[in-house]
């Protein structure tokens, strides 16, 4: 792999994050067809289904020996040691809310370790983009993390799992947690929206357990170039087929792990009933 090949795939990617995105503005507020997956707010339409297959035939057209892992469809095998995660919907609850925080999330890893990634909100018209060597950018302009080094003035951004009246470790006493220790917390609903705008600084750090590699892939190729930090809660390198991601801008990563690791360690959880 080399910095060239990841320049000649920028575009393509990005052309099928446009297509998708197009697809998602001709559904919204149009929507047929809203069914629950694994739970009531795990969602698919006909905007997720019409999305993915403009990006898959965009790939087969421009790509067709790579490998793609798509949320929708699955994965399509080659032998390729390139693998696309696509994400043809991220905040689908969202979109069939009318909220405009969704987008679609197209990443590529090489040997499963995640090198470039583009994330676009059409209903926003931003465009985030990254490939290792190649920089972080927003509509062409270069963005970067925040220099917040204290978790009291640290903005932050995290989810819950659809299962999450379900799960023990539900992410109720990490949120409960940390809304005690920094300047607050967002749930927008969107993981790749959510670590695009840690790459851009708008958030200072996210966390989350319960991912898919199409949530988490693009976005933390872009907060890494854009000088931030991303692992697992053990602090290791990122494995993007695990489900489970810390990043920030880099200062208050090991103010963010070591508190997760603790409350996890000590399986304490949140359950509440009436």
């Amino acid at each position: 792999m080399n910095r060239e090949h990841l320049g000649k795939f920028l575009p393509i990617a990005q052309q099928a994050a446009q297509l998708g995105g197009s697809q998602l503005l001709a559904h919204r507020g149009r929507l047929a067809q809203i069914r629950s997956k694994s739970s009531s707010g795990d969602l698919v339409t006909e905007a997720d289904l019409a999305s993915e297959a403009a990006i898959l035939a965009h790939f087969k057209t421009h790509l067709p020996e790579h490998a793609v892992l798509a949320e929708e469809s699955g994965k399509r095998e080659t032998g390729s040691d390139w693998l696309w995660a696509i994400d043809p919907l991220d905040g689908t609850l969202n979109y069939a809310h009318n909220l405009p925080f969704f987008c679609v999330s197209i990443g590529l890893m090489y040997q499963l370790k995640p090198v470039l990634g583009v994330i676009y909100a059409p209903v926003l018209d931003e465009l985030f983009w990254a490939y290792q060597g190649g920089g972080a950018w927003l509509n062409d302009q270069p963005i970067q993390v925040s220099q917040t080094d204290s978790l009291r003035q640290s903005f932050l951004a995290t989810g819950f799992p659809y299962r999450k009246a379900e799960l023990s470790d539900n992410n109720y006493a990490e949120f409960c947690y940390f809304a005690d220790q920094t300047q607050d917390i967002r749930r927008p609903g969107s993981a790749a929206l959510d670590l695009a705008y840690v790459a851009c600084g708008r958030f200072d750090g996210f966390w989350e357990r319960h991912l898919n590699a199409w949530d988490i892939c693009a976005g933390a190729v872009l907060v890494e170039v854009a000088g931030g930090v991303v692992s697992n809660y053990d602090g290791e390198a990122l494995d993007p087929l695990s489900g489970e991601i810390i990043a920030s801008n880099g200062p208050i990563q090991h103010l963010l792990q070591q508190p997760l690791v603790t409350l996890r360690d000590r399986n304490i959880s949140i359950k509440i009933t009436l």
